[in-house]
């Protein structure tokens, strides 16, 4: 088999198995506990957070551990929304993992929010003078992700969150995608949160934090034990820090050679599927995009049949995000774009990671031409 689709999840790294497998055996403890067990439990917790607040330059209170990508983006939009009320205005892109389009939503109906989605161009960008057109001064909330999980466009965060703190609002990016590929540097980048999920830097599913700068108020989703400094109870996970931790640090330490050798691998099998589907259109920025991403679209096919016709192959891939399969809609994400729901619909996205090969690479893009070709000839008959 070959698994072209990292950007829905990665393989479990060893070193992360390893490092969590203490704390589901005999170091079990429950890190609010005061005895032994529970004292070596919040040792960990806390040497699991140091170690992703290197990684993102903050401080180790400002990570609060979650249960992946999805709680992250709630907890930042609806937390930082509703406990920061200098106005009741959230700006959001088009293209935002549903995490945060949803999230957003919610505010508007349950909460009395105005919602604005900012235009992206042909690419999917959010321009700075796209923000400065619907930002005002009620906006309390800026979101928009650092890097975009179907079409792989990065965003210009820094200077988004530039035009966010001069009007006074907060900016919060999704790094869910980029993590692993391009710096997390909460200075850098210029935001005040930022959300991140373990499955995809080689951690288990069902880990991830959320880092908020500072000692911003935090209204919690979640109620209860007031764990997370009161910013997210329940009771840690705390196997699942120390194994998030660990493969983030891990893919930190690799970033630079990992996008290096990834890159190469992704414009040679751009090359190939140009030659082997000369009308296959590629989405999302030219050269500002993910590494790893490649995605297309195949005029006078169907994603979805297409995707079966691959798999045959032994090839895995996906029609654009793996939280939206099985949906008959056309990619939000595409649409914005502008273009028609019909193209949308031909869709497929191929994400290449750490373990790709470029042998991999060769048979997957002469899969690619056979299964458009397949896809054609019964949509001619």
């Amino acid at each position: 088999m070959i698994f072209l689709d990292h950007a829905a999840t990665t393989p479990v790294r060893r070193e992360a198995l390893e490092a969590m497998w203490p704390y589901l055996t005999g170091a079990f403890g429950n890190p609010s506990s005061h005895h032994g067990l529970g004292d070596e439990a919040a040792r960990a917790l806390a040497s699991a957070r140091a170690e992703v607040a290197a990684v993102v330059g903050c401080r180790p209170g400002d990570v609060v551990f979650t249960s992946g990508g999805t709680e992250a983006d709630n907890l930042a939009v609806k937390g930082l929304a509703l406990a920061n009320p200098r106005g009741r205005h959230v700006v959001v892109s088009p293209i935002e993992h549903e995490a945060v389009l949803e999230a957003a939503d919610a505010l508007v109906r349950l909460h009395g929010f105005e919602l604005s989605r900012v235009a992206v161009d042909e690419h999917g960008v959010v321009t700075p003078e796209a923000l400065g057109r619907v930002i005002r001064p009620d906006t309390t909330l800026v979101s928009v992700q650092l890097a975009n999980n179907e079409i792989g466009t990065v965003q210009p965060i820094a200077e988004l969150a530039a035009i966010a703190h001069a009007s006074g609002a907060l900016m919060h990016t999704d790094a869910v995608q980029a993590a692993g590929w391009l710096p997390l540097s909460l200075d850098a980048l210029g935001v005040d949160a930022l959300s991140l999920a373990g499955h995809k830097v080689g951690a288990p599913k069902g880990t991830g934090a959320l880092i908020v700068r500072g000692r911003l108020p935090l209204e919690p989703v979640l109620h209860g034990g007031g764990q997370e400094r009161g910013r997210r109870s329940g009771t840690e996970n705390v196997a699942g820090a120390v194994a998030f931790a660990t493969a983030l640090r891990l893919a930190e330490a690799e970033r630079a050679d990992a996008a290096a050798r990834v890159g190469t691998l992704a414009a040679r099998f751009r090359d190939l599927v140009a030659e082997a589907v000369p009308d296959a259109v590629l989405t999302g920025h030219p050269v500002d995009r993910l590494p790893g991403t490649v995605s297309y679209v195949f005029p006078g096919t169907s994603g979805e049949a297409v995707l079966l016709e691959l798999e045959r192959r032994d090839v895995v891939c996906s029609s654009g995000s793996a939280c939206a399969a099985g949906s008959d809609e056309p990619s939000h994400v595409l649409t914005a774009l502008g273009m028609p729901a019909e193209l949308a619909q031909t869709a497929v996205r191929f994400t290449l990671g750490a373990t790709t090969t470029a042998d991999e690479v060769e048979a997957a893009a002469a899969s690619v031409g056979e299964a458009v070709s397949a896809v054609r000839g019964i949509v001619r008959s």
